[in-house]
């Protein structure tokens, strides 16, 4: 009802009649504001209290602007009486604007605190607590101590609260230590602030304490734990906590069921995450989707799918924990298809499924697609957040495009480590030494202090360039320099960098002499290059090493059986072969993408499943009898089984690599750039050749193998032959 259709009135008020008439026109649904000022201008010409007035209001109603009203009108009462001012509390504090609470306290201070009583107390702390005023709420807590209320288990519970609620932990428990009697609900209190604030094993090690106490855990304090055991990872401890529930017959409601899922899948327990989710009589969203990044984390993504199909509804969380599942996965394709069937259902990204599109597309390593992630980046308003940027410097520098990377970390308004470190390694995997040297130095001048992972990337560049020494001095540098102790990636870098020198024993020294007792990757890195460089019997020993430790490590006995290769040992290669072969072990199959304006075509070795596959071959014969007149002649020495020198001709020239540089040869013309990616080291004869094709067809060629980027141009490559 409009102001200018109210009803009058009736006048005059009196005080036997005040209530009958007035509380019933209050309580109608169409009470407004202009119908409170009403009233209070009734009150004030009877000459009546105006806490009556605030009686009736706090008695009828409950929105915002009538007790916005309400909070004018005790500001102007003189000395209210604690029950008033309690039941006015306690409106405000249930409102959604519990700050207002303070301001009545502030009122109640001025007046010298007459209306404060022992139920006052926990209604401002609740309020404080809620806003996380630390300072009005300590001043409160000083109150109290000097009114005598500091005992009483109410004031001390909100005490408790308020202070976990600003993350004061040790003055809460000085709190909870003193009161002479705690019940379920003062452990939950101090067992949650212990969760809140991120003290996993202390929330814990409370609950032990509790037990010992004799005090019955209920739901609410069974669910934080399970939710404290699933933030840390406790997978043993959550399992205890889960067998207590079982032996102590407490009823599992849906709500600590859900809990109890979370902990099972966020811990990887997967088996008993998927036994619990298929008892549930109603599946809701979240828990749906817990499953499904349960089954991403641990490379689950068939069952990941499953049960994301199988949901009516899915928000933003669930489609972007698919998506970084496929991410994770190593199906970049895949997460890039449901990208773009989400985006189809007009649901708008957020910053976290952007992260794990742009991943997807730098593993993928096709330029075309990352442009048009770029392009989307900068439509939807993520241009400016800055681990969107890091993000993509690395995706350019994975799709072959270092002068893209560049462009995006200068045009960086802020710049973190991690930018830094992008680029630096951007340069290192590309081969540039001498730029990632330079940015190092650069970082360090803006004094961008670098952390253990850029010494990995500036550690990586020196060893893909042969800078022996001046890798060494940064080694030295970051331990002594920056106090950073060097873990196995710092090892590694350091072996491969003395071994690509041939520097062997200086690299087996190394190993013998870390601080770390050696891992796979360190052995690896010494048997690599033993490999490279013909060193058997040191590459032998690393192997064995290796194996030693990781008895079905796949590249270690692959690597074993090419060091045997090649010195003709065709009896040893067959027992290693024949021990894959029992263990279920097979190598890795070389593969190759190549990205053409009609998509991402793929190839094996000896491929024939493309549609064009004649074409292609065809064009590999072509360029082969073009080769052949500058001095190209196959390098049978790749190839590691024991077969006739013709059959090894066909296994080289079959190589993935080739047949996606042919169909490229057929779809492109002179001057153009082929960006190939493969999941392996090239071989030495499809080096040789790349460089050769560059040359003869006039073209630029970038293949990135599992390591590192080959830049071909005019028959020579970025790498300077040195990989």
């Amino acid at each position: 009802m409009s102001a200018s259709t109210s009803p009058a009135l009736p006048l005059p008020l009196s005080s036997a009649t005040i209530h009958t008439t007035l509380l019933p026109f209050l309580s109608s649904s169409s009470t407004s504001l202009y119908h409170l000022k009403q009233v209070h201008a009734q009150i004030l010409r009877s000459s009546l209290s105006p806490s009556i007035l605030l009686k009736l209001i706090l008695s009828s109603s409950s929105s915002i602007s009538s007790l916005e009203y309400a909070l004018s009108v005790f500001t102007h009462l003189p000395t209210p009486r604690p029950a008033l001012s309690n039941k006015f509390l306690r409106a405000l504090s249930r409102s959604s604007k519990p700050e207002t609470v303070l301001l009545v306290y502030e009122k109640i201070r001025e007046d010298g605190l007459f209306g404060v009583d022992r139920f006052s107390l926990p209604l401002l702390l609740k309020a404080a607590a809620k806003v996380s005023a630390l300072n009005e709420g300590m001043e409160i807590h000083g109150v109290a101590t000097k009114l005598g209320f500091d005992k009483d288990p109410f004031v001390q519970t909100g005490l408790m609260s308020l202070y976990l609620a600003c993350g004061k932990i040790l003055e809460a428990r000085l709190v909870f230590d003193k009161m002479s009697y705690r019940d379920v609900v003062t452990w939950s209190i101090m067992i949650n602030g212990y969760y809140q604030n991120g003290h996993f094993d202390e929330a814990l090690k409370f609950f032990e304490e509790m037990k010992s106490s004799n005090v019955q855990p209920d739901k609410v304090v069974l669910s934080t734990i399970i939710s404290a055991c699933s933030r840390a990872g406790n997978l043993s401890y959550g399992k205890a906590v889960h067998d207590f529930i079982i032996e102590n017959n407490i009823e599992v409601d849906p709500h600590l069921e859900s809990t109890l899922i979370f902990m099972y899948a966020n811990c990887g327990c997967m088996d008993m995450a998927k036994e619990l989710f298929f008892k549930m009589s109603s599946r809701n969203l979240v828990v749906s989707t817990a499953m499904v990044s349960g089954y991403s984390r641990v490379g689950n993504v068939k069952d990941a799918r499953l049960i994301f199909d199988e949901m009516d509804k899915k928000d933003l969380v669930c489609w972007s924990a698919m998506i970084s599942g496929y991410a994770e996965s190593d199906q970049p394709q895949e997460a890039l298809n449901l990208f773009n069937e989400m985006q189809a259902l007009g649901i708008e990204p957020d910053e976290v499924t952007m992260l794990s599109v742009i991943s997807a597309c730098a593993h993928l390593g096709v330029l075309d697609q990352a442009k048009r992630i770029h392009m989307f980046v900068n439509e939807s308003g993520f241009g400016g957040v800055l681990p969107v940027n890091n993000a993509l410097i690395d995706m350019y520098a994975k799709c072959g495009c270092l002068e893209a990377a560049r462009a995006v970390f200068e045009k960086m308004q802020r710049r973190n480590v991690i930018s830094w470190t992008s680029m630096i390694n951007a340069f290192a995997i590309h081969g540039d030494a001498n730029s990632a040297l330079n940015f190092f130095h650069r970082m360090k001048d803006e004094n961008i202090e670098p952390n253990a992972v850029t010494f990995v990337g500036v550690l990586y560049a020196c060893s893909h360039a042969g800078l022996v020494e001046e890798g060494q001095k940064i080694f030295a540098s970051m331990i002594n320099d920056y106090n950073i102790s060097p873990k196995h990636e710092h090892y590694g870098c350091m072996v491969d960098l003395f071994g690509r020198a041939k520097f062997l024993r200086e690299a087996l020294n190394l190993v013998e002499t870390m601080s770390l007792p050696p891992n796979v990757v360190i052995w690896g890195s010494l048997m690599a290059a033993c490999r490279v460089h013909g060193e058997t019997e040191l590459g032998e020993f690393a192997a064995q090493r290796l194996l030693e430790l990781e008895p079905g490590h796949d590249g270690a006995l692959v690597l074993l059986s090419n060091i045997y290769a090649k010195e003709k040992r065709w009896q040893d290669v067959g027992q290693i072969r024949n021990l894959m072969k029992q263990r279920g072990i097979f190598k890795e199959r070389g593969c190759s993408r190549i990205e053409l304006s009609n998509g991402v075509h793929e190839f094996s070795t000896a491929d024939r499943k493309h549609k064009q596959a004649d074409l292609i071959y065809e064009k590999l014969d072509e360029v082969v009898g073009n080769l052949k007149f500058v001095g190209y002649s196959p390098d049978t020495s790749v190839v590691l089984v024991d077969i006739e020198e013709e059959a090894k001709n066909e296994v080289v020239l079959w190589h993935s690599e080739k047949l996606a540089l042919c169909y490229g040869l057929i779809s492109q013309g002179k001057g153009s750039c082929i960006r190939i990616v493969k999941n392996l080291r090239i071989c030495e004869d499809c080096h040789n050749f790349m460089k050769l094709v560059s040359k003869a067809y006039e073209l630029e060629i970038i293949v990135r193998d599992r390591t590192r980027f080959h830049r071909y141009k005019d028959g020579v490559c970025s790498c300077n032959d040195y990989w």
